[in-house]
């Protein structure tokens, strides 16, 4: 009998909403959440994000969907804007956890994760990263993934995971 997988996903959630808000549409959670089940065989996802009181609906959204919730305390940016910067502890997270997964799923385009990617392959810990679209993938990331191998894009299976009606997203973190 094959052994089920027991993967993790890992989620830069600034990343995946902005890469999808630039392509004209978002994700719906839900529907995201079962993607991730069902072709990534994720048994836990987490959503790093930066905390904003004024999102709590939407994060309720993310708990009922199956997410776990990683905050980041939010910083401002030289034009004052919020800023939650999560690389560092997406990145502490995913090996910290590492005895407790087979696989990880990285969602993003950032090429901050390249050594993240090329650490875990090394480790045959894995899957996949799945970058929200195309044209904003980092030249770093697709070369830690072997450009074609082990990345994909989320873009490609918009029609699947796109929201039908205006979830309250989170302004910008």
């Amino acid at each position: 009998m094959k052994k089920k997988e027991n993967n993790y996903a890992f989620i830069d959630a600034q990343n995946l909403y902005l890469g999808t808000k630039d392509d004209g549409w978002a994700v719906d959670i839900f529907k995201l959440r079962v993607y991730l089940q069902e072709k990534y065989h994720t048994t836990k996802a987490f959503w790093f994000i930066g905390y904003m009181q004024e999102n709590e609906k939407f994060y309720t959204l993310l708990k009922n969907a199956g997410f776990k919730i990683v905050f980041k305390e939010i910083s401002q940016d030289g034009k004052g804007k919020p800023k939650g910067n999560v690389d560092v502890d997406l990145t502490l997270h995913t090996v910290d956890m590492l005895h407790a997964y087979d696989s990880a799923v990285l969602i993003t385009s950032d090429g901050d994760f390249a050594s993240l990617v090329t650490y875990l392959q090394e480790k045959n810990k894995f899957k996949v990263a799945l970058s929200p679209n195309r044209k904003k993938t980092s030249f770093l990331l697709r070369k830690a993934c072997g450009w074609k191998r082990s990345i994909q894009y989320l873009e490609d299976v918009r029609d699947e995971l796109k929201t039908q009606t205006k979830q309250k997203a989170p302004s910008r973190d």
